[in-house]
């Protein structure tokens, strides 16, 4: 666990999202830390995740619900994290207009 949250934090500073889904009735406490909601996640030497980048679904919870919930709850997280990522970089997206602009026509 401790190297997991190690791996968490670094991986907070790169362009990635980190999902896991519960499978089965396990106490998942661990993995709800991981997912940081309750709080910042830190790594064993106290160093805190850059952004959120974990979310976490116990699976039990959509057993009966359609795989759109379930995929839907998997995925909540995704466009937010994104969005802080190229922020924290200080990326900007572009106004329509600039892509239009830049893309290539094929005649």
């Amino acid at each position: 666990m401790a190297d997991t949250r190690e791996a968490i934090v670094h991986a907070s500073y790169l362009p990635m999202s980190v999902i896991i889904v519960g499978i089965g009735n396990a106490d998942f406490s661990d993995m709800q830390m991981l997912d940081g909601d309750d709080g910042i996640l830190r790594s064993p030497k106290g160093e805190p995740v850059l952004r959120d980048i974990v979310q976490f679904v116990p699976f039990r919870n959509f057993k009966h619900a359609s795989p759109a919930a379930l995929a839907k709850s998997v995925l909540a997280e995704v466009p937010n994290q994104v969005v802080d990522y190229y922020n924290g970089k200080g990326i900007k997206p572009k106004c329509m207009s600039e892509y239009e602009s830049s893309r290539t026509l094929a005649p």
